[in-house]
């Protein structure tokens, strides 16, 4: 039985989510999804080891199809992994198309096949601009579809919709994360790269700027732009 069934990929945020969950004393499962992206491998590490450490129930589902069949420079199928702010129209190529959408609907399977009347998703304010499946107005559709699809057993919640990452990252130093054991840069190499959209994301997040960032990064600092 779990009270909650988490997505949880080891990145930053969906691992203050968890840590936040555990924090208020749910039972939780945890739920990541191999899909075939560039960072996969090392996101799917990091959310290994916090499960194991925290003793939390986790499932790894693979998703083939959507690294054969779909289009994203963040796939190991696509083009490479543009540099660059959010803000900037390239980091539009990373989108996965309808990702969160596909994932949820399998998290709140799982959850009524549990008996898990929530599903929790770290995605925030600050993934609206170019996610479409971020946004409030299909968090909201979606919520209501789940709801609907499982009788009123399920229901999806976004608890971070209304926070930016930096937020996040605040909510997760009070939690006693250990950031460095967590991944977000996109290209997936051995350390964060440093330069790519994800990673300059990071850097505010954990406020690189200021000394605070316990990442490391593959330039030299000072070659770093700080958000």
């Amino acid at each position: 039985m779990a009270d909650s069934v988490v997505v949880f990929s080891g990145g930053m945020d969906s691992t203050v989510l968890l840590a936040a969950l555990i924090h208020e004393k749910k039972r939780v499962h945890a739920l990541s999804f191999d899909y075939g992206s560039r960072h996969n491998k090392r996101e799917i590490e990091c959310a290994r080891a916090f499960c194991r450490e925290n003793s939390v129930e986790h499932t790894i589902i693979t998703l083939p199809f959507v690294n054969d069949l779909f289009k994203s420079s963040l796939l190991q199928s696509g083009t490479e992994v543009p540099d660059g702010s959010y803000m900037e129209e390239n980091m539009k190529s990373t989108v996965v198309p309808f990702r969160n959408g596909i994932m949820l609907s399998i998290a709140a399977g799982l959850a009524e096949s549990v008996g898990a009347a929530e599903v929790a998703i770290a995605s925030h304010s600050g993934d609206h601009f170019i996610y479409p499946d971020c946004r409030p107005d299909f968090n909201h559709a979606f919520a209501q579809a789940v709801l609907l699809g499982t009788g009123g057993k399920v229901r999806v919640k976004f608890p971070f919709a209304g926070m930016d990452k930096r937020a996040i990252g605040d909510m997760g130093r009070e939690l006693g994360v250990d950031f460095a054991a967590t991944w977000t840069c996109y290209k997936g190499g051995d350390i964060h790269c440093g330069t790519c959209g994800a990673c300059d994301e990071r850097k505010y997040a954990l406020g690189f700027s200021s000394g605070f960032d316990p990442t490391s990064y593959s330039i030299p600092d000072n070659e770093i732009d700080n958000p």
